[in-house]
């Protein structure tokens, strides 16, 4: 099962993100109840946004740094990064919505 330790720590560093996703809930006409990969990729949805969000932060600060070293080509790569993450986290809020 996907433990809200086990996304924290998946790729080596921690990221502490609220889970919170609302209740699941079984379909009223004859549906079996919510599968363990749906329930698991609800959960990953909302973590890949909070995860690109926790890393966004970073990215801002970075930009200015580039900046002030005056890699002005680097801060803008960097800041269209963030834009293609933005876009990124749209699509997956999009995604969520159709689980």
């Amino acid at each position: 099962m996907l433990s809200k330790e086990t996304l924290r720590y998946h790729h080596g560093h921690n990221h502490d993100h609220d889970l919170e996703l609302g209740h699941t809930h079984s379909h009223s006409h004859g549906e079996e109840a919510e599968s363990k990969d749906e329930k698991t990729l609800k959960i990953l949805l909302v973590h890949w946004v909070n995860h690109n969000e926790s890393h966004q932060e970073g990215f801002n600060e970075w930009v200015e740094k580039a900046r002030i070293l005056g890699k002005e080509e680097t801060a803008s790569s960097i800041e269209k990064a963030i834009e293609y993450m933005q876009k990124a986290n749209e699509m997956l809020v999009e995604a969520k919505k159709h689980m």
